[in-house]
């Protein structure tokens, strides 16, 4: 059994998407100096680090970026962050992953931030998917797929970034 890859996002669609997705978080944050972009290693990180590029170039914010480390085969693992709590500790934080599938690493992102008093606290996802396991939803999103379960989303950032579903 063969399997075919459709092509969902060109690389420059995914470049529309990520600027889309930068001009809602800026305009959800504008009364703020600084916000966090927390992502999902790993294409959730290179995603928010696109994101942090996009919103220096269009606003005044002061963009910190924060990597996550979620174990998704057993995300009850502690989660480890490349920042200390105590800097993103009552400000607005948005949480970034490329797929947001069952919402298994996503949920446990979002319980581990909320450990910590924050401001504001949104998500953000390239794809949304709509098979959830958990009731996590994305405030930002780039677009949204409706699959089989035997379906896979593969997101592949590089010199040709390209969203495929096999």
């Amino acid at each position: 059994m063969s399997t075919v890859n459709n092509t969902i996002l060109s690389h420059t669609q995914i470049q529309h998407k990520v600027k889309r997705i930068a001009y809602q978080i800026y305009e959800s944050n504008v009364d703020e100096k600084e916000i966090i972009i927390a992502g999902i290693a790993d294409n959730g990180y290179v995603l928010a680090e696109r994101l942090a590029i996009v919103l220096k170039t269009i606003s005044p914010l002061q963009i910190t970026l924060c990597k996550v480390v979620v174990d998704k085969k057993d995300p009850q693992q502690p989660i480890q962050t490349s920042i200390a709590a105590s800097t993103y500790q009552n400000k607005s934080l948005v949480l970034v992953d490329d797929v947001l599938n069952s919402g298994t690493t996503l949920i446990y992102g979002i319980k581990h931030f909320l450990e910590v008093p924050l401001k504001r606290f949104k998500t953000a996802v390239l794809v949304n998917r709509n098979h959830k396991k958990y009731p996590v939803k994305a405030d930002f999103k780039g677009i949204s797929l409706s699959t089989s379960l035997h379906e896979h989303v593969a997101v592949t950032f590089g010199s040709q970034d390209v969203v495929t579903l096999e």
